[in-house]
């Protein structure tokens, strides 16, 4: 039997800032009250005019490749998860496999919002464990939303932010990683927040263009706080009964990185301390389907897990999609 181990990770941040007090100039209103002291925010780095989301996975997948030493022709898939696209059609993974030169990988994308990243990564345990064949697997994370932020909407300039990561997947048949897994999805929020401009159901037109709506992220609807408050230790208690481990047993829980308040509730909830999570949104944003991965390797090199430690990841995106899984390190 195959196991799915983890063996490296990356990350990939734009150089360019967008302090608070940057968009308190933009939004003609001081924004730190509520977007430091709830969200966790201070500042948020976005993409160059000339950077795209196949830029961003690169870099951090690159980084991934050369911690685990190995060459891009190792690899036998890859798996990128987002929401905003190098574009519609063709796949922004075969874009990146293209770069690292992965002649062998096959290639397909998920898009389950924010929770793209953390059912990527269900997805390729599951390959890596059913099929020989699979023994280096790419999961990435990319999000370039500020290619579609209205600067001037408060809701939505004030958390969201672009980067990457990146992690490796090898199989072996002596070391448990991957542990169990859930997914979750409730459909009635689908027109709640996103994109909703490009596809089939509103295609671009000149009217469309000029209102300048739906072109941008939005929050269409307000979800309720109880969605990720609930939703999270639901879905934790369900990866943990799978996997047969208690709280106890897990070193690191990792959550969504959209706001802080949340996290501090759940982990009450939970009745654990703050020391046993990780946040990044402080420094980076929100970085939607990227940011699962990028916790997880900033804690890393915090120095937060150790070999044989078990972590929970656990996301929840637009749709409404939530994601959750448990890894021995």
């Amino acid at each position: 039997m195959n196991f799915a181990r983890i063996i490296s990770t990356g990350i990939y941040v734009p150089e360019q800032i967008v302090t608070n007090a940057d968009l308190s100039c933009i939004l003609d209103e001081d924004i730190n009250p509520f977007v430091t002291s709830v969200l966790g925010i201070h500042e948020r780095h976005v993409c160059a005019e000339n950077e795209s989301t196949a830029d961003l996975a690169t870099h951090a997948s690159r980084q991934a490749l050369e911690a685990a030493r190995l060459d891009a022709r190792e690899l036998d898939l890859i798996i990128l998860a987002t929401d905003t696209p190098e574009q519609l059609s063709p796949a922004t993974s075969v874009v990146v496999q293209h770069r690292l030169g992965a002649v062998n990988a096959g290639t397909f994308d998920v898009n389950c919002a924010c929770a793209g990243f953390v059912t990527a990564l269900d997805t390729a345990s599951k390959f890596v464990i059913a099929d020989a064949a699979y023994r280096n697997v790419l999961v990435v994370g990319a999000y370039a939303i500020s290619k579609y932020l209205d600067w001037h909407d408060k809701k939505t300039a004030t958390i969201f932010a672009d980067g990457a990561g990146a992690l490796v997947l090898q199989a072996t048949n002596d070391t448990p990683g991957f542990l169990a897994g859930k997914l979750h999805a409730d459909g009635s929020f689908h027109d709640h927040m996103g994109i909703y401009a490009g596809g089939t159901h509103l295609p671009i037109t000149n009217e469309v263009m000029e209102e300048g709506m739906w072109t941008k992220v939005r929050f269409a609807k307000k979800y309720p706080a109880e969605v990720n408050t609930e939703g999270w230790p639901a879905i934790i208690e369900q990866v943990l009964a799978k996997a047969k481990l208690t709280l106890d047993e897990i070193k690191l829980f990792l959550f969504t990185q959209v706001n802080l308040s949340t996290i501090k509730e759940v982990m009450g909830k939970l009745e654990l301390p703050m020391e046993r999570t990780h946040t990044i949104m402080h420094k980076w944003g929100y970085t939607g389907s990227a940011c699962i991965p990028m916790v997880l390797h900033d804690a890393v090199s915090a120095g937060k897990l150790s070999r044989g430690d078990n972590v929970i990841m656990c996301a929840s995106g637009g749709g409404l999609n939530m994601a959750c899984v448990a890894f021995r390190w």
